[in-house]
């Protein structure tokens, strides 16, 4: 399935959504692609948004990366490597990691300033609805779920326009309920799916954030 734009892509997922405009409920984007597409629906929804922000960590040799820190600092290894395949690259790569980790929490933190904009105690009691623009692996949402781990939610809910089926397979694995409106076999880079596939700077990224929601407190 190919989008007219991510606008669109937020709008179907919107009408799936529908029937939890009147509960209580917070959208949490996963990239600034998935701000677009969750703008739609925090906006049908008469709900809040916010922004979760990962950055992948690499190593040298591999084409997957070996994990994501979070905006707080947390790491999540991709479960796509086994047991032991990970503790042979933790071993041979431990300071590379680390270097990374630090790295990229700063690359993190230049992009959202001090302190972020997902807070935990602000999601206690909502139905959750991380959002995506595509996944074509289930990294960010592994990342998110393990952050959203000390929160107690009515529902953790993933809505997507685009996914592999590895990435649907995880799907049905961390969260209670599923909108994805295609599955792609051979999943390309998600910017292909989108005939306007051009995405607006952070700061317009976070304005539309602001502008969904004044009182985010």
């Amino acid at each position: 399935m190919y989008f007219a734009s991510r606008v669109e892509a937020g709008q179907k997922l919107a009408k799936e959504l529908e029937p939890y405009r009147y509960e209580n409920c917070a959208v949490v984007a996963l990239s600034d692609g998935g701000v677009v597409v969750a703008a739609q629906i925090a906006q049908a929804l008469h709900c809040v948004l916010t922004l979760f922000l990962t950055e992948a960590v690499k190593i040298p040799g591999e084409p997957e990366a070996i994990g994501a820190v979070d905006q707080d600092g947390g790491f999540t290894y991709n479960n796509m490597y086994s047991g032991g395949q990970l503790e042979e690259l933790k071993t041979e790569f431990q300071n590379t990691i680390a270097e990374g980790r630090l790295q990229k929490l700063h690359d993190i933190n230049q992009l959202l300033g001090q302190g972020g904009l997902l807070r935990r105690d602000l999601l206690y009691g909502h139905n959750v609805i991380l959002v995506s623009d595509g996944l074509k692996n289930a990294f960010s949402l592994d990342a998110a779920s393990e952050y959203l781990k000390p929160v107690k939610m009515e529902k953790l809910i993933v809505a997507t326009p685009l996914a592999s089926v590895p990435a649907v397979d995880r799907m049905h694995v961390v969260a209670d309920e599923i909108h994805c409106l295609s599955v792609i076999d051979n999943y390309m880079e998600t910017n292909h799916y989108y005939q306007d596939n051009k995405l607006p700077e952070h700061d317009k990224i976070i304005e539309t954030i602001k502008g969904v929601v004044l009182n985010w407190r």
